[in-house]
């Protein structure tokens, strides 16, 4: 299983492909699609006033686990319809929401590209295809109901982080399908459905010059540069058109469940950086107080 695609409706299609062309790197694929690597899409935009996630679609292995997903959820009393994979381009598609309401698809068989992703601005492309697209942060008030829901769709806990952060609590749970850390994480509420999504280039180099490109573009950078300690993920954060934020990162860790501690809790958000840039570039205090 693996994070299959993310459909966002936005109130600015344009600005959309213009960030996710001219600073994320990712390539348009036609009616709203994008690519960020052998997959013939991965993200869809569609007009709409919501600015936030629409669905997030996961994508199974194949059939008998899709099946076994389907009855487990139904067996745990949630709501699961079929719907129409023809508008995906898939083989088969399910639809239920999780406990936060957050809509979601389980799909197998999203179509591959005729041609490898080539993408002149990420030239070292992105860390995607059996890993799934990246990871997703979604909101969760109950995230006791969020956790049972997504143990019955095979979701393994990676570890969690409990802190503060510029005085604010922080108490994240972090959730793997594969190899990659985490695909999924929460830890209460946020103002919209998803506080960011990851995308993972695979050269580091990469990272930096997304981060050129996000400020000459104007992007609202959320938190500089930074590494966190429990995915060992290089990155940063900044605001998407709709003011949800991303993250673009480089260097995750790999979990082998047969050797993985599930059991640690970290007591930082980040082993370095991720400043907001207001505190990272505020002017040095001269002594009694005064900048």
């Amino acid at each position: 299983m693996q994070l299959g695609f993310l459909h966002f409706e936005v109130s600015d299609p344009g600005a959309w492909d213009a960030f996710l062309v001219r600073v994320l790197g990712l390539t348009a694929a036609g009616d709203g699609r994008y690519r960020n690597d052998g997959y013939a899409w991965r993200f869809l935009i569609t007009l709409g006033p919501a600015d936030d996630l629409a669905t997030v679609g996961w994508e199974c292995a194949d059939d008998a686990e899709l099946d076994g997903f389907v009855a487990a959820l139904r067996g745990g009393g949630h709501a699961v319809d079929e719907g129409d994979a023809s508008v995906r381009g898939c083989a088969r598609r399910f639809l239920v929401t999780d406990p936060a309401g957050v809509p979601l698809e389980l799909v197998t068989g999203l179509p591959r590209a005729a041609a490898p992703l080539d993408s002149s601005l990420v030239p070292g492309g992105f860390v995607a295809d059996d890993m799934g697209l990246g990871h997703l942060v979604v909101t969760a008030p109950d995230p006791a109901a969020s956790r049972a829901f997504y143990d019955l769709l095979g979701f393994k806990l990676s570890d969690r982080i409990v802190t503060e952060v510029y005085g604010h609590p922080v108490d994240l749970s972090f959730f793997h399908i594969n190899g990659r850390h985490h695909s999924l994480a929460f830890g209460g509420p946020q103002r919209k459905r998803l506080h960011h999504f990851m995308v993972e280039a695979r050269d580091v180099d990469d990272v930096g010059a997304c981060y050129d490109r996000a400020i000459k573009a104007g992007v609202r950078i959320m938190q500089t540069l930074g590494r966190h300690p429990n995915d060992r993920m290089f990155s940063y954060y900044a605001r998407t058109p709709s003011k949800f934020e991303y993250e673009f990162g480089h260097g995750g860790r790999v979990i082998d469940d047969a050797t993985w501690d599930d059991s640690v809790v970290y007591d930082r958000i980040s082993d370095w950086g991720h400043h907001p840039p207001q505190m990272a570039f505020a002017p040095p205090r001269r002594p009694g107080g005064k900048a």
